[in-house]
Order: C-alpha cells, then sequence, then structure tokens
C-alpha cells in the first residue's frame, strides 16, 4: 500500500480546484442470473493540465480504480492526448440486492433503493493498512446531519506522533473531516460511519481511520435516500466472477487489501473461494486467460470464455456525467473517521 500512501501525501500538494459536480452512477439492474452491469469508455486527455483525481471525479471513479484501469499513468499530470481507461463496467458483488453493500476490495459501495429496478454505485475511501472496517452485516442506526467530530483517543494519540495536536473537538461546518452528513453504522460502539469529507481526494484510496468516505455531493445524495435501519452488508472480495444467461464467463480482479505497510497489493497472493476454484478449472474457461487476469489485477470484467477474445473493446467516451463525528442535535461523538 506504499503507493497509496505517497499518492495521498503528494495529492495534498498536487488536487486540483474546478473539478466539475459529478453525480452518482446509476445503473438498470441486470437480467436474472446476470451481474455484469456497465460498460468501459475511453477517454482522451485534453491539454488543461487537470489531475487524473479530478478526471475520475467527474466519471465517478475512485483514484486506485483509475490507476489500476490505466497502469503506468501519471496521477498528477496524464499526458495530453492520452487515452484513458474509464473503468464503469463491473460485475456486482454476489449479495442480495438489498440496502447497501461495501465492497471494501473494490473501494465501492452499491446502493439498490427499495422498490426500484436499480443500483446507484459510488467510489469510497476505507480504512488505512491496520485500520480495517469489519466485514458485517449490519445498518444504519442513525443519520447525522451537520456532523461535530470527536477524535478518539487513538486518534489523537496517533496525530500526536506525527507532531499534531487534534482540538478536542472539530465543529460542524465545511471545514470538518467528516463532511456535511454522516449515518452511523450498529456495530461495534457506533464508530463506525459511512460520511463525508472536506478533502477533494481520498476516494477511491485507504486513508480513513476504518469508517467509509464519500465525495460531498455523493454522501448527500445517499444520506436524502437511505432510510435508517437500512440493511448494509461489508465484504471484501477482491476476485468477482460471473457465468452470464449467454454462457459468457467474466472474472474481474482488483488489488487485494494489504496487510502491512510493506505488502505490495499488485503481487501479494490472492486466495480463491472453492467456487472460484471451480469456475477456473471449467472446461469451458480459458485457464490462461483466467490466469492473466489474476496477475493483472485491472479492476475490469475480463471475459474468460476458451476459443473467445480475453475482453470487448471500450467504446469512446462521451462528455463526463458531471458538470464523526457528532449526534443530531450537535452533541460531539467519537468515531474512527
Amino acid at each position: 500500500m506504499k503507493r497509496a500512501l505517497t499518492l495521498v501525501g503528494m495529492l495534498f500538494a498536487t488536487v486540483l480546484a474546478g473539478t466539475q459536480t459529478a453525480r452518482a452512477t446509476e445503473y438498470p439492474l441486470p437480467p436474472p442470473g446476470s451481474r455484469l452491469i456497465g460498460e468501459n469508455t475511453i477517454y482522451n486527455v485534453p491539454n488543461d493540465g487537470r489531475s487524473l483525481e479530478a478526471i475520475a471525479a467527474d466519471y465517478q471513479i475512485g483514484l486506485l480504480g483509475m490507476l489500476e484501469a490505466n497502469p503506468g499513468i501519471d496521477p498528477y499530470l496524464p499526458n495530453p492526448g492520452s487515452a484513458l481507461t474509464i473503468p464503469s463496467q463491473m460485475l456486482l458483488p454476489e449479495t442480495p440486492h438489498e440496502g447497501i453493500v461495501v465492497n471494501l476490495a473494490e473501494l465501492r459501495l452499491y446502493y439498490y433503493p427499495k422498490g426500484e429496478d436499480k443500483v446507484i454505485v459510488y467510489p469510497i475511501g476505507i480504512g488505512q493498512t491496520g485500520m480495517h472496517t469489519p466485514l458485517k452485516v449490519t445498518s444504519v442506526s442513525q443519520k447525522i446531519p451537520n456532523p461535530t467530530w470527536t477524535p478518539t483517543a487513538n486518534i489523537r494519540k496517533r496525530y500526536l506522533a506525527e507532531g499534531v495536536t487534534l482540538p478536542a473537538v472539530i465543529p460542524a461546518g465545511p471545514e470538518n473531516p467528516m463532511g456535511l452528513f454522516a449515518m452511523r453504522l450498529a456495530m461495534g460502539h457506533g464508530e463506525y460511519l459511512i460520511h463525508g469529507t472536506n478533502a477533494n481526494f481520498g476516494i477511491g484510496m485507504r486513508v480513513s481511520s476504518g469508517c467509509i468516505r464519500l465525495r460531498p455531493d455523493d454522501i448527500e445524495e445517499l444520506f436524502n435516500k437511505v432510510p435508517q435501519g437500512t440493511r448494509v452488508q461489508i465484504i471484501n472480495e477482491p476476485v468477482k466472477i460471473s457465468v452470464e444467461p449467454d454462457g459468457k464467463r467474466y472474472v474481474e480482479v482488483h488489488q487485494p487489501l494489504s496487510r502491512t505497510a510493506n505488502d505490495d497489493p499488485q503481487t501479494m497472493p490472492i486466495a480463491l473461494s472453492k467456487t472460484q476454484k471451480l469456475f477456473a478449472g471449467d472446461e469451458l474457461t480459458d485457464k490462461t486467460v483466467f490466469d492473466s487476469a489474476m496477475v493483472r489485477r485491472s479492476g475490469m470484467p475480463v471475459l474468460v470464455n476458451v476459443g473467445q477474445a480475453p475482453s470487448e473493446a471500450p467504446m469512446t467516451a462521451t462528455e463526463p456525467q458531471s458538470d464523526s463525528d457528532t449526534a443530531a442535535g450537535g452533541a460531539p461523538i467519537s468515531s474512527v473517521n
């Protein structure tokens, strides 16, 4: 995870203003038996001096997702005229299509509005190495507008070791690291939340102390859509597979979450489930292509049928879609943030 931590530090100084306001990406649910949604597109980088983070925000993609799909690209100043793949095609996690599903490994949050035949997908920031969000089925226990932030004792200690003394309480407002909206999860001691941020970076990266972060517009939209009591399922699945109704077989591989600062997510081993091993070993799966996808870890669905091209060419991109904490009432409480 060294790359991610380095990017965080440099993006403090290099993220550019003027990013268009992004909107959430909505997809119609696929037909029964299918898990494939969306399509990848190509974006030709103009000579406008914008960072990869700014481009990612326009297309509702996390920064590391863009780096997975475009290895070797300069995250601070992509070369004008270069073609970026926008990884907007994905396999839905193999979970109930209910409430909120967070897949930590792919740094995405899926929201299935009740009674609607669609899924809304948001890029997220998650906990740093050693500050993992627990894997659990839980629910939204509290919705908190205008949160204040009371750093936990561990957070205060960690910041103090870096020479930073945090105030006892950071008041509500645009400078609050929690952003303007937060939803508490019914697990632990209430310290885990889905919330916003006051920074224009870090989404699609491991930057928090265990909470789940969204861009400001995204958390406002999600906050207004999600009822209190909504089911929340948190998983960690870097590999997703699907056999589609038309017989096409796909694997989508993301970099796994590092366990220590010395782990390299691009090369560390990924354990496959029994079902995934059977999929890989099936006579209809091209094992060479499957193994290549496991090594490449592009974060995009790869077609692995025997006798077929390993992936389909992305279409030309159109313009982008875009243009804790506190209890209710202002009483400060602690959060892992």
